[in-house]
C-alpha cells in the first residue's frame, strides 16, 4: 500500500525559511512524479513544483526563484525548500505522488504552512 507522509511545516515570520518533506513507501515502480500542491482557505489547489524520475522539475511563477524541489530516491524522499517565504504562501501544503503511464496519484494529508509577524 502507498504511503505520502509530509512533515515540516509551522509558523514562520516573513522572509523566514522552511523546509518540507514527503516520505512515500509501499510500492516497487521506479517511474513516477511527484508534485507539491498548496491550497490556501478559500481558494483552489495550486501546483506548486514537481520533479519526475529524471530529476527535471516545473515550478509556479509565484515561487520561481524562492523555492526549491529536490528528491532524494536512495531514501524515498522529496524536499520543498521555501526561503523567503511571504504571508501569501500560507496554505496547506500536500505531496502527490503519480505513477506515470497511469491515471494513479497518491496523496498525502498535507502540511500547514503560516507565514504572519
Amino acid at each position: 500500500q502507498v504511503q505520502v507522509v509530509e512533515s515540516g511545516g509551522g509558523l514562520v515570520q516573513p522572509g523566514g525559511s522552511l523546509r518540507l518533506s514527503c516520505a512515500h513507501s509501499g510500492f516497487t515502480f521506479s517511474n513516477y512524479a511527484m508534485t507539491w500542491y498548496r491550497q490556501a482557505p478559500g481558494k483552489g489547489r495550486e501546483l506548486v513544483a514537481s520533479i519526475n524520475s529524471g530529476g527535471n522539475t516545473n515550478y509556479a511563477d509565484s515561487i520561481k526563484g524562492r523555492f526549491t524541489i529536490s528528491r532524494d530516491n536512495a531514501k524515498n524522499m522529496v524536499y520543498l525548500q521555501m526561503n523567503s517565504l511571504k504571508p501569501e504562501d500560507t496554505a496547506m501544503y500536500y505531496c502527490d505522488l503519480a505513477r506515470v503511464g497511469t491515471s494513479y496519484h497518491y496523496w498525502g494529508q498535507g502540511t500547514q504552512v503560516t507565514v504572519s509577524s
